[in-house]
């Protein structure tokens, strides 16, 4: 088994910023497709996933501002102001999401409020492939009429399914 040893019976203190996790901020900034009001995020940390996630979503019409973008001489993360005022395409292509597991994540937001959504089949697993299918499970048992062509699945909400909760 692996071990580190410290030697110099000195006492460890001090502090040291961290970003936040990329696994808790990518679902959260694929919230904010929900909602026409901005959402606001601290500590989101400097990733390539954080940035290819950034493109994806302003395809989608989501405007995004970046507010400490250059890493300093700490590792704290960055904040992030995320406004889907409206979605303008409904479309995730392959050159964007082939890339990261999480951007096939957006089909749900989109659903919910364009009715409609055409995403790629999600890449980018260094594991290996993981099934999509208990989520698109969840969404047809929540109404959606999924077509499945060979990469792309482009479900639909019935309309009238499609009411906002109170």
């Amino acid at each position: 088994m692996d071990r580190i040893r410290l030697i110099g019976g000195n006492p460890l203190r001090g502090e040291i910023p961290i970003s936040g996790a990329k696994n808790a901020a990518l679902p959260l900034m694929i919230a904010s497709l929900l909602s026409k009001d901005p959402l606001v995020l601290e500590n989101v940390p400097r990733l390539a996933d954080v940035k290819q996630l950034e493109a994806i979503l302003e395809n989608h019409g989501v405007d995004i501002a970046v507010h400490g973008r250059k890493a300093g001489a700490d590792m704290a993360g960055q904040r992030m102001t995320l406004t889907a005022g409206e979605i303008v395409d409904t479309t995730a292509p392959y050159e964007l999401v082939s890339t990261m597991r999480a951007s096939f994540w957006v089909i749900g937001p989109l659903l919910a409020r364009a009715h409609e959504a055409r995403v790629s089949l999600p890449g980018g697993c260094a594991i290996g492939t993981r099934p999509v299918d208990l989520f698109l499970y969840g969404l047809k048992e929540l109404g959606a009429r999924s077509i499945s062509t060979r990469a792309t699945l482009s479900p639909r909400r019935p309309r009238a399914a499609c009411a906002a909760p109170a």
